[in-house]
């Protein structure tokens, strides 16, 4: 279970000693990454030296309303600050929008930035229809993202990953060698097991902890 999980921190008034607790967890745990804000890579780099824990950060986040510009830019700062991995928030207005071109020109644009660092795009499911869903995760598979991702998180009386996106999510680009990563709301073992059963790859939890001792 321990290398499913991306060990998460991404509270706004996380303390430095808040994300040292979390690179030490992550390193007793033997989890397989840390998912943290684009602000602490370069700590994460100094406190996860000599270990196999991957780094990953997060742009345009929470809301991916930025300009496409600036999403590079943050992914090539975090990729020179030590970051193996990059979590993208997609544009959901744009996709609502059906302005699928933007959306396939912006995951390129920083898909090249990230170089072969592996690049996530987070879909925020609990904002977009079953049918968005799908069309995201296609949208992706022409971009040659890596990972589709459920969720930021950050919604305000958001699910977060549920089974039945995560399934969808899996049939719609595993065929194409994309994996999915589940977030937002794992809480426990039983439903960090239901969302490997249906698809996941990876689980985005700041529970990482109490599900590894059940």
């Amino acid at each position: 279970m321990e290398k499913y999980i991306e060990h998460t921190l991404l509270k706004q008034d996380a303390t430095e000693q808040d994300l040292i607790n979390l690179f030490e967890e992550a390193k007793k745990y033997n989890f397989l990454g840390v998912c943290i804000n684009p602000c602490y890579v370069k700590l994460a780099k100094e406190c996860l030296k000599n270990s196999d824990v991957k780094i990953v950060t997060v742009v345009g986040f929470p809301l991916g309303a930025n300009k496409t510009d600036v999403k590079v830019y943050e992914t090539k700062c975090a990729i020179e600050d030590g970051a193996d991995e990059i979590d993208m928030v997609i544009n959901v207005t744009r996709l609502k929008d059906k302005k699928y071109d933007f959306i396939v020109n912006e995951i390129k644009k920083i898909k090249e930035a990230a170089g072969s660092h592996i690049l996530k795009v987070i879909l925020e499911t609990d904002l977009l229809t079953k049918e968005e869903i799908k069309k995201a995760c296609e949208l992706c598979i022409e971009a040659k993202a890596d990972i589709v991702k459920t969720s930021t998180g950050f919604v305000k009386n958001g699910v977060g990953a549920k089974e039945e996106d995560v399934k969808l999510m899996y049939d719609t680009v595993s065929p194409y060698g994309l994996m999915v990563k589940a977030s937002g709301g794992i809480r426990d073992r039983e439903t960090a097991e239901k969302l490997i059963k249906a698809g996941a790859s990876r689980l985005g939890t700041s529970s990482g902890v109490k599900i590894i001792n059940g």
